[in-house]
């Protein structure tokens, strides 16, 4: 099931990957939203346990499928790029991060349902990084998220290409390039 026209921008906590994705839809590129974030406030607004200062496990399998039904339901239009704010790996990272056990399920689902190959990470930008209602992990967790996210992403065939720390216009000029080439 790959797809050659879906790209992931991934990183640690806090790096500018929503602002990045957010600024990829002004160009009318199609983009997803990151899926963690939806299950924390949702999670929120029902009293639930699937939180990662609360269930861990539960939090982990909710953000997987999440993953998987954010992938099955993107709406293909021809070949333009596609831009996802993290991706099944990601969830894949969180639980080896998080010492929970990861099924042959969820591995071969992962080897499955692959992105282009092309992934872009965001670097920890201590001077933007914040925390809020839905980021809680601090500074240092946030750097062992990026190289943690940079294994997994090598781990799994992806060629990892970082975003430098510049402007929000030059990032995404600095991620067309790197696509076109």
């Amino acid at each position: 099931m790959k797809k050659d026209n879906f790209y992931i921008i991934t990183g640690g906590p806090g790096v500018g990957k929503t602002t990045l994705i957010d600024e990829l839809a002004k160009y009318n590129f199609q983009v997803v939203q990151e899926d963690a974030r939806k299950i924390i406030k949702q999670q929120h607004t029902v009293s639930g346990e699937g939180l990662p200062w609360k269930n861990k496990e539960l939090f982990a399998e909710l953000m997987f499928n999440s993953s998987v039904r954010s992938y099955d339901e993107v709406d293909l239009e021809g070949s333009m790029p596609i831009f996802f704010d993290r991706g099944i790996l990601d969830s894949i990272c969180y639980m080896k991060m998080e010492n929970i056990p990861i099924s042959k399920e969820k591995n071969e689902i992962s080897k499955k349902y692959t992105y282009n190959k092309k992934v872009f990470i965001l670097p920890p930008w201590k001077e933007i990084y914040k925390t809020d209602d839905e980021r809680k992990q601090s500074w240092d967790e946030a750097q062992s998220t990026f190289t943690k996210m940079k294994e997994i992403y090598s781990e799994y065939g992806y060629k990892v290409i970082e975003i430098p720390k510049i402007k929000i216009r030059e990032r995404v000029d600095f991620l067309l390039n790197e696509i076109n080439r």
